[in-house]
């Protein structure tokens, strides 16, 4: 993994791992005592004990270091040595046979002075201590001996009056038993001698000198709280960064440039960054907010590259002020405006967000835009301009309230953008987009460019069926939101209806890193290339493809005569219907603004000429009015 992706991958599991290093340093924190403690392991001394001359075959091996691992022993030690950490003193030393004649203990220290004083204090109460068990043992075996011993006397002294009394053939006989009692008693004095003079001196001595010497310690072994904190705060970043990597390998959700193109077969013609809390809760663009923010230029580039590989009539330069309001209607009658489906395939993809900064950044083009809420489900782009829930396209494809689109559109605060609302569906979402063609045709003649938002594609049905009614297709994609297989199905869908595709906006990109695996085939313009690929949607051809020269347009043609359906009072002349005081949509910055030239524009109805041919509808746009 490169060293970017790397701090990609880190920075997405930032929170993991915060986490990791907050557990550690708890963990680290309550398995170290207070304050500094000292390294008990610095110095190392070993001073081996073994039986005095003459004594090794009464000493027995065992006896000794069974005595010399008891508490007796410890606590001794610890008096000598003013200790009162018997329990931390334990732990410092350690006692082993190294032979059958010879005990070895060894003990630690902070300093050579401490570890040596340890030692000795350790060997002298074992020589002490044992010379001392020794010496009531052997009191208690001489006491023993001598009530035998008086025994043994009296026997002796009752044998020897019999002697004396009895004749010479009596005497022969009990001179063996005689003899035999005097051996005893001679016998139990001798043990009596020896177990006098072994308690009256040591049977164990200390052999050799304190062998010391420094172990060193290390980190890891070191008992100072801070320390150990920050190996803590090491080893839980670590772990931290192991567990990101390993979700990392895991996740399968789409977040690249590169990943987003392969898995929709489609170009990504915008990358938009990841928006702050505080910029997602603006209640307007961020176009108009934020003027120069990185994302608000991320939306212009999204913008031009739309325009650029977008239809004839989408990047036609009559919106830039090159017209008067007359002409400009004219042109609408000749050439209707487009209309721009923006999809995604899940919620949460960004898609409200992005139809009201692009409709912004077309604003500033000088193209007046139409903005339709059609995601009848959560219509939010009332929220996104900062503007009142109120009647919309639920009530006009449903024929409930106000029937008339020129009564619904409401200009926003935002330069050259007006919008239809959501508005408050009460039937089945579905049945109301089946009836969208008509309102679409209409809605063309009244802007420059008509952006429609609309629910997710893998969500509802909604965005499929008005996807025959667009002349291009924009999709979005949350960085992290859609899965490869998601994205496959999406693509798989647009390809069956034969709509030309724009691309993806990506919007919370990151930093993309290396090269590309492969190449996307990008035909020409939208407006005039082959049909798509059979399984898959149709490309676009990237900027760097056009040509440097502008292509030839071809003139309008005038449309054939058609005859007019509307009412007698929406055949009047266009200044008698103003004389009425019907209220006409206004154009400009705000609700109720008007244009620099004091006149009203962008939501006049269509103009006379050419007069509108014959449209079958399938809903009427007046209550009770007869087909």
């Amino acid at each position: 993994m490169e060293p970017a992706n790397l701090f990609t991958v880190l920075r997405r599991y930032w929170r993991l791992l915060a986490a990791c290093t907050a557990a550690a340093l708890v963990v680290g924190f309550l398995l170290t005592p207070a304050g500094d403690a000292v390294d008990n392991g610095k110095w190392q001394c070993k001073v081996a004990i073994t039986p005095v001359a003459g004594a090794a075959d009464t000493v027995r091996a065992d006896q000794v270091l069974s005595y010399a691992q008891g508490s007796a022993v410890t606590t001794a030690a610890a008096q000598k040595l003013n200790i009162k950490d018997v329990a931390g003193l334990t732990a410092r030393r350690t006692v082993a046979a190294e032979s059958t004649q010879m005990l070895l203990f060894t003990t630690t220290g902070p300093t050579q002075q401490s570890c040596a004083e340890l030692a000795q204090a350790l060997s002298e109460a074992t020589i002490t201590g044992y010379a001392q068990e020794s010496k009531k043992s052997a009191d208690e075996s001489i006491k023993r001996l001598r009530a035998q011993a008086d025994a043994q006397q009296a026997q002796l002294d009752e044998l020897q009056k019999s002697v004396s009394r009895a004749n010479a053939n009596d005497q022969a006989k009990l001179q063996p038993q005689l003899s035999t009692a005097t051996a005893a008693l001679t016998k139990t004095l001798g043990a009596i001698a020896d177990l006098q003079n072994y308690s009256q001196t040591d049977a164990i001595q200390q052999w050799g000198s304190i062998d010391a010497k420094e172990l060193g310690g290390s980190l890891l072994s070191s008992p100072s709280r801070g320390v150990r904190l920050t190996l803590a705060v090491v080893l839980g970043l670590s772990l931290g960064v192991v567990a990101a990597l390993m979700l990392s390998r895991m996740d399968t959700r789409l977040r690249s440039r590169d990943g987003a193109e392969e898995a929709f077969n489609l170009p990504v013609i915008g990358e938009i960054p990841r928006l702050s809390r505080r910029l997602r809760r603006l209640r307007e663009p961020l176009v108009t907010a934020r003027p120069a923010d990185p994302a608000t230029e991320a939306f212009r580039s999204l913008r031009s590259t739309l325009l650029l590989t977008g239809p004839e009539s989408l990047s036609a330069q009559f919106g830039q002020g090159g017209l008067d309001p007359d002409d400009r209607r004219v042109r609408r009658a000749v050439e209707p405006a487009p209309v721009v489906l923006v999809m995604s395939g899940r919620s949460g993809d960004g898609r409200t967000t992005t139809v009201a900064n692009l409709a912004a950044a077309l604003g500033e083009t000088g193209r007046q835009v139409l903005v339709l809420d059609c995601d009848f489900r959560q219509p939010e782009l009332n929220a996104h301009f900062g503007m009142d829930e109120g009647p919309g396209m639920a009530e006009l494809l449903s024929g409930e309230q106000l029937t008339d689109l020129v009564d619904l559109i409401r200009p926003t605060r935002v330069p050259n953008v007006a919008l239809i609302a959501g508005g408050h569906a009460t039937a089945y979402p579905a049945a109301l987009v089946l009836r969208a063609g008509e309102v679409l045709a209409l809605a063309r003649r009244y802007a420059d460019v008509v952006l429609i938002d609309s629910s997710p594609l893998l969500n509802a049905n909604d965005a499929y069926d008005l996807v025959q009614h667009a002349d291009a297709v924009l999709v979005t994609m949350m960085a992290g939101n859609v899965r490869p297989e998601e994205a496959d199905r999406v693509s798989e869908l647009l390809a069956r209806t034969g709509v030309p595709v724009a691309g993806v906006a990506l919007l919370g990109a990151e930093v993309a890193t290396g090269r590309r695996h492969r190449s996307l085939r990008l035909p020409g313009r939208l407006g005039g290339r082959p049909g798509p690929e059979p399984g898959r949607a149709a490309l676009p051809r990237p900027v760097a493809a056009e040509p440097s020269r502008p292509e030839p347009r071809p003139e309008p043609r005038p449309e054939p005569r058609r005859p007019d359906h509307r009412r007698p009072e929406q055949q009047r002349p266009e200044h008698q219907r103003a004389a009425d005081g019907r209220r006409e949509p206004v154009y400009g910055a705000g609700e109720g603004g008007s244009r620099r030239d004091g006149t009203t524009s962008w939501g006049r109805r269509p103009a006379e000429l050419p007069p509108e041919e014959p449209v079958e509808t399938t809903m009427q746009l007046r209550l009770g009015e007869d087909r």
